[in-house]
C-alpha cells in the first residue's frame, strides 16, 4: 500500500564572488528555502509518519508478525496472509520483506537531517532531541526485525558513505541505549517546544521526556536474556527517570484519510479479498474466553452466515463473547487433508450451497471498530510500560511498586486503551479496575509470572495491531507458548520465524558487509535464525 509523506526539497545556495558591496543579499531569492532559512520542524512529521508506515500494513506487519504470533489466521492459498500463516513464500513476498528496511531507515533519513539543521542552534534543542529519540526508535525497528545492520555509519550518504557497514546487534544496543539518554537529557520544558509533531503530544517536551524513558525502558528489557546487568541499569535509569503514568501518556499517531494520511492496517483490511480472508487466532480468542475477558466482545464478531453477506462491511456481525470462535493457523480450503474442514473442533460452514462460507463461523477483528483509514496506529503505551516494569519487578530491580501493582496498573490500561481506536470499544475505568482484581497476577513463582505478563502484552499489542512488538516481546520472552505450524514447503522447517531475511536489494548495492554479516548468523540468511538478544 503506497501512502503519501510529505517531500521537503532542501535548495543549496549559491555562492559568488564579486565586488559589489552586498552582492549575497542582493542576489539571494528570499523565497528559496537554504539551511539558513529552513525550518527543520517541517521535516519532522515526515520522520513520523514515515516510520510508522514502516512498521504497519502491508509493509510486513500485518501480513507477516501478525500471523507468526497467531494473533491472526488464514486458510486461504498459500501466498499473502496464509504466506505468513504458513511460513511459504509467495506472490510479492520478497519485495514485502524489505519494507521494514527501507522505510525505517528512510525514516531516520528525514530525523538525521532535522539534527543537521538544528546544529548548534540552542533555541531548537528540543527539536533536535525529539529528532535524536526519533532516529533510534526507527533504527531499533530494523535491528529487532533485522539482526545486525548498517548504524555506526548509517544514514551517513551526504557525508559520502554510500557503503555502511553492518554493525553488531550487540553494539547497536550499546549504541542506541546511549544515544537516546544523551537526547533525553536535552530536553528542557522551558525551552521552545517542537512544532509540525505529528504524535498525540503535539510537541508536549514533558511528555516526550517520559516517551523517552519508556522507550529506554522497552529497549533494556530486549536485553533481558544477554546483558542482564545493562538491562537492569537502563531499566532503573529509565523508571527514574519518569516513564509514562497514565493512557493519556500514550504515543500513537491519528490519521486523516480526507487529506491522504491513512491508517496502514484499516487499508488492507477494508480490501474485499483481505477482509474475508482474516480470523483471529484461536491462541487468542481462546485465552480471552478463559478469563472472560470484557475486550472480547468489543473486538471481535462472528460474520453474517455466507459468502455474499459475510463481504459486506456494513454488515455488523454476531458479537456474544460466548459466540467467538479463533481459527487454528496452518490450514487451507483446498479439499486435502490440511482443509480447515479437517481442524478439531471445526464449527461448520455458515450459508448453504453456492454461498456456503467454510470459514464463516471463525471470528474477524470487529468491523466498526479496526476498519476505520481514520484509526490510530500506536507507538508505545502505557499499559506495556506497566507490564514491563511488572517484569523487571519479578527479576528483583528497583522500579517503585511490585510486580503484582504493576501488573494490575498494565492490566487496567490496557482494557482503557481501545477507547482511543474507538469510542464504542470503551470499557470504564471502573469495569477495567473490577477486572483487574478479579484476575491478579500469579506470583506463586517467577516463571508464572513471567508468563502472565509477557501473554498479556501479546494480547495487547496484538489487539491494537502493533504486530512487530508483539512478535519481538514473543522472541524475547517465549511468552506464549506457541505450537508452530508445519505446512508443506514452508521455509523455516517448522519452527515460527525468529527474524526476516535481509532485503534482497543489498546483496546489489552493499555486497561485502552484508555478507560479513550473514557469515555471522548460525544458520545463515534465513527466518529462522535468531537475532543476537533473541537466545535460546
Amino acid at each position: 500500500m503506497k501512502k503519501n509523506i510529505i517531500n521537503i526539497v532542501l535548495f543549496t545556495a549559491l555562492f559568488v564572488t564579486g565586488c559589489t558591496k552586498n552582492f549575497d543579499s542582493i542576489n539571494t531569492d528570499p523565497t528559496q528555502a537554504s539551511a539558513a532559512n529552513f525550518d527543520p520542524n517541517l521535516l519532522l512529521p515526515s520522520g513520523q509518519l514515515g516510520y510508522i508506515g514502516s512498521i504497519t500494513g502491508y509493509n510486513g506487519p500485518i501480513l507477516f508478525q501478525s500471523m507468526w504470533t497467531q494473533t491472526f489466521a488464514s486458510a486461504t492459498e498459500p501466498g499473502y496472509y496464509s504466506g505468513g500463516d504458513k511460513y511459504v513464500q509467495g506472490g510479492s513476498f520478497y519485495n514485502y520483506q524489505g519494507r521494514t528496511w527501507d522505510g525505517a531507515y528512510q525514516a531516520g533519513g528525514y530525523f538525521r537531517e532535522v539534527q543537521n539543521l538544528t546544529k548548534d542552534k540552542a533555541a531548537l534543542s528540543n527539536l533536535s532531541a525529539v529528532a535524536a529519540i526519533c532516529e533510534v526508535m526507527s533504527l531499533q525497528a530494523v535491528t529487532d526485525v533485522y539482526g545486525d545492520c548498517p548504524f555506526s555509519e548509517a544514514l551517513g550518504a551526504k557525508t559520502g558513505i554510500t557503503h555502511p557497514m553492518y554493525d553488531k546487534q550487540q553494539d547497536i544496543y550499546t549504541g542506541m541505549l546511549k544515544r537516546l539518554d544523551s537526547a533525553i537529557a536535552l530536553l528542557d520544558a522551558s525551552k521552545t517546544a517542537p512544532t509540525n509533531d505529528v504524535f498525540s503530544y503535539h510537541g508536549n517536551v514533558a511528555q516526550w521526556k517520559k516517551f523517552g524513558n519508556s522507550l529506554m525502558l522497552r529497549m533494556a528489557m530486549r536485553l533481558t536474556k544477554v546483558d542482564a546487568a545493562k538491562a537492569r541499569q537502563y531499566a532503573e535509569k529509565a523508571f527514574t527517570g519518569g516513564v509514562f503514568a497514565s493512557n493519556d501518556d500514550n504515543a500513537y499517531i491519528v490519521f486523516d484519510n480526507s487529506h491522504g494520511f491513512s491508517n496502514n492496517n484499516s487499508g488492507p483490511l477494508q480490501t474485499a479479498e483481505d477482509f474475508s480472508e482474516v480470523k483471529w487466532g484461536k491462541v487468542l480468542i481462546d485465552y480471552l474466553k478463559s478469563t472472560s475477558d470484557p475486550r472480547l466482545g468489543l473486538i471481535a464478531e462472528v460474520p453474517q452466515p455466507g459468502l455474499a453477506l459475510a463481504a459486506d462491511q456494513s454488515l455488523a456481525g454476531d458479537a456474544t463473547p460466548a459466540n467467538q470462535m479463533g481459527m487454528p493457523n496452518g490450514y487451507n480450503q483446498n479439499a486435502d487433508v490440511r482443509d480447515i474442514s479437517h481442524a478439531p473442533g471445526f464449527p461448520g460452514a455458515s450459508g448453504t450451497g453456492g454461498d456456503a462460507n467454510k470459514t464463516g463461523k471463525y471470528s474477524r477483528p470487529k468491523a466498526a471498530i479496526y476498519l476505520s483509514r481514520n484509526n490510530p496506529s500506536f507507538i508505545l503505551t502505557y499499559a506495556q510500560t506497566e507490564f514491563l516494569l511488572a517484569e523487571a519487578a519479578v527479576r528483583g530491580w528497583s522500579v517503585g511498586a511490585n510486580s503484582a501493582t504493576h501488573y494490575s496498573n498494565g492490566l487496567s490500561a490496557a482494557l482503557q486503551t481501545y477507547v482511543t481506536i474507538n469510542p464504542a470499544a470503551a470499557i470504564t475505568a471502573a469495569a477495567a479496575n473490577t477486572y483487574a482484581a478479579s484476575n491478579p497476577l500469579d506470583v506463586s513463582t517467577p516463571a508464572a509470572s513471567l508468563q502472565q505478563i509477557n501473554t498479556q502484552y501479546w494480547v495487547l499489542t496484538g489487539t491494537i495491531f502493533d504486530f512487530d512488538e508483539a512478535w519481538t516481546n514473543w522472541r524475547r520472552s517465549g511468552y506464549p507458548m506457541l505450537t508452530p505450524v508445519f505446512y508443506p514447503g514452508n521455509f523455516t522447517t517448522g519452527t515460527i520465524p525468529r527474524r526476516q531475511a535481509y532485503p534482497t536489494g543489498e546483496a546489489a548495492t552493499n555486497p561485502s558487509n552484508l555478507a560479513k554479516a550473514v557469515s555471522a548468523l548460525t544458520g545463515g540468511d534465513t527466518y529462522a535464525s535468531r537475532v543476537w538478544w533473541d537466545a535460546n
